[in-house]
């Protein structure tokens, strides 16, 4: 994790000295300058978190400037080959968006339980009971 760490500690120098820079280039827009505040505000809050979280874990293949290729093999989790639900999740997911934008608040009550529903089938999709016992 300290690449990762590394790479949000650098975005948060590049956009403070933005947000300084913006602010010597245009004093009066202060939208700008807090977005821009806020935005190294919170890539400093994840740098620091995964450079705390990688004091804990131990070297990975990626942290270490020596490894070969053959030291990340292996198993990297497991990936549902046939599962519709990511499309129903989409789907869900652009509805309540589109319910937000358009400001139905029906709308936003019905998506947002179709999408409710959705995240439940993706995460129990194999905790189900089978009926074929």
């Amino acid at each position: 994790m300290k690449v990762e760490s590394r790479i949000f500690e650098i975005c948060t120098v590049f956009f403070f000295v933005c947000a300084i820079v913006y602010s010597i280039l245009a004093p009066r827009e202060a939208v700008g300058i807090v977005g821009l505040t806020l935005t190294g505000g919170l890539s400093l809050i994840i740098g620091t978190y995964f450079r705390f979280v990688s004091r804990r874990l131990e070297t990975r293949p990626e942290d270490n400037p020596d490894a070969e290729i053959a030291d990340g093999a292996g198993d990297l989790g497991f990936f549902s080959p046939g599962s519709y639900w990511p499309i129903g999740l989409g789907l869900g997911t652009a509805m309540v968006a589109v319910s937000v934008a358009y400001w139905m608040p029906w709308a936003i009550i019905l998506s947002g339980i179709v999408l409710l529903f959705m995240v439940g089938g993706l995460l129990f999709e194999y905790h189900l009971p089978r009926s074929d016992h």
